[in-house]
């Protein structure tokens, strides 16, 4: 297939963004991690993300037919894999809510506790753990209640606070994250595959480490609290408070002999799009995996870069495409009386600050959309920004500063039919950002 940016740059983006989730799926990418069964004891799998039913189906795949295989991983609703869905396997996989749990994460969080107790030093436990775990597999710390979680979790995603903040905070009040999982599989093997959605890819970050030492305290989530303004339970606080919600620490000997692979990352999807563009002789560039900050602004300093590009050929030359990852933030602010509150994530409020940066810049197009599907809690990826989007939004009616200011970026793209939609990828290895200066 020959990709022609010039005369179709919506298809061309999207291509590159196929590439990248192609890169992460977990069919692809599993095999070459997998442990070899255990002599004597069983093999256990444990997990949980919105790759987590993924990456069960090729676990299940890949493992001898004939060595005993089991367990339980837990993913968000509609992830997963139509294939496993009709012939499920030896692993059993559960849905739940995310980004705020709900009863069904508590109930699998709870069965995971139960299977992971009374293993031998002789089994293997295969922990399968991606993005959107921290939401899935939540369980509150003792002295709280589920209906506490949900608040602290919610007060979390709409105060801006960056995604390992947020998950500082979810580790110290949750009874399975934070390493809490594979101390209650001591003294069994625990060999971690992780699928990365986190800047720095840090594994203890990644679903709020269930399976890894954690290096925070809970001095540093109160900071956290503080810093965000968030007011949480006096349980939570008390625990907080006098330490008892402290997380097991590096050089546990519980954690002796554990393996983490990350087996996906954002900067190996974006240098597998960035292979396409260069293979249709498009100069790709790839500024980092590793961009946070507020989406509209991160939107305002990428418009910023393709303006320059696009009118002074610096610092690249056209025709070029700019790539980024990462995970921005949106810090919602209340909707104004009688009015409802806006839809979007992420990517679309990217997106809409970008469009308004960009001022219809010619020749400029940006296609910004989550990996795994699902951009905030919407049924689009993401959108695409044109040079004639401005344009036709004002043909229309839309005034597209007004739409970021009550977040409604969702509305924004769909009325110009300009969202990306595919379905969940059953992969997550978080933002994906390209800008097309032809």
């Amino acid at each position: 297939m020959t990709l022609d940016p010039r005369r179709d740059p919506r298809g061309f983006l999207r291509a590159l963004y196929d590439a990248a989730v192609q890169r992460a799926l977990p069919q692809a990418v599993t095999a070459p991690f997998l442990p070899p069964p255990p002599t004597k004891g069983r093999t256990l799998v444990l997990g949980a993300g919105k790759a987590g039913g993924a990456m069960a189906a090729a676990v299940d795949a890949l493992w001898p037919a004939d060595a005993p295989l089991s367990g339980l991983v837990v993913t968000r609703y509609g992830h997963v894999p139509p294939a496993y869905r009709a012939r499920p396997g030896r692993i059993d996989v559960v849905e739940a809510a995310h980004p705020v749990p709900d009863e069904a994460g508590r109930r699998a969080a709870q069965r995971i506790v139960e299977l992971a107790r009374g293993l031998s030093a002789d089994d293997l436990v295969l922990c399968l753990i991606s993005g959107g775990g921290s939401a899935l597999l939540s369980l509150p710390a003792p002295g709280l209640t589920f209906e506490d979680k949900q608040a602290v979790n919610r007060a979390l995603l709409q105060s801006g606070a960056a995604i390992d903040e947020m998950n500082c905070v979810r580790k110290h009040l949750s009874a399975i994250k934070g390493g809490r999982l594979a101390a209650l599989c001591a003294p069994a093997r625990v060999v971690t595959l992780a699928i990365s959605d986190v800047p720095g890819d840090d594994p203890a970050v990644i679903a709020s480490g269930p399976t890894v030492p954690d290096a925070t305290t809970c001095a540093d989530a109160l900071a956290i609290l503080a810093r965000y303004g968030i007011d949480v339970p006096g349980a939570a606080r008390a625990g907080l408070d006098s330490g008892a919600f402290e997380t097991p620490k590096p050089g546990d000997a519980r954690f002796a002999g554990h393996e983490v692979h990350l087996i996906a990352t954002p900067q190996q999807s974006l240098e597998a799009a960035a292979a396409l563009a260069r293979r249709h002789g498009v100069a790709a560039h790839v500024l980092s995996d590793e961009i946070e900050g507020e989406s509209r602004e991160v939107g305002k300093v990428h418009a910023a870069l393709a303006r320059a590009v696009a009118r002074r050929g610096e610092p690249f030359a056209r025709p070029c495409v700019i790539l980024s990852g990462g995970e921005t933030t949106v810090t919602v602010r209340p909707a104004a009386a009688g009015t409802p509150p806006g839809r979007g994530g992420r990517a679309t409020e990217f997106l809409l600050g970008c469009a308004i940066a960009l001022h219809g810049q010619p020749g400029v197009h940006v296609l910004a959309a989550d990996t795994d599907g699902i951009d905030g809690v919407e049924d689009n990826a993401g959108a695409v920004v044109a040079p004639d989007t401005l344009a036709r939004a004002a043909a229309l009616g839309l005034k597209a500063g007004d739409f970021l200011d009550r977040h409604d970026a969702y509305s924004f793209f769909a009325a110009l039919d300009d969202l990306v939609v595919t379905g969940p990828t059953y992969t997550n290895v978080n933002d994906f950002r390209a800008l097309l200066v032809a």
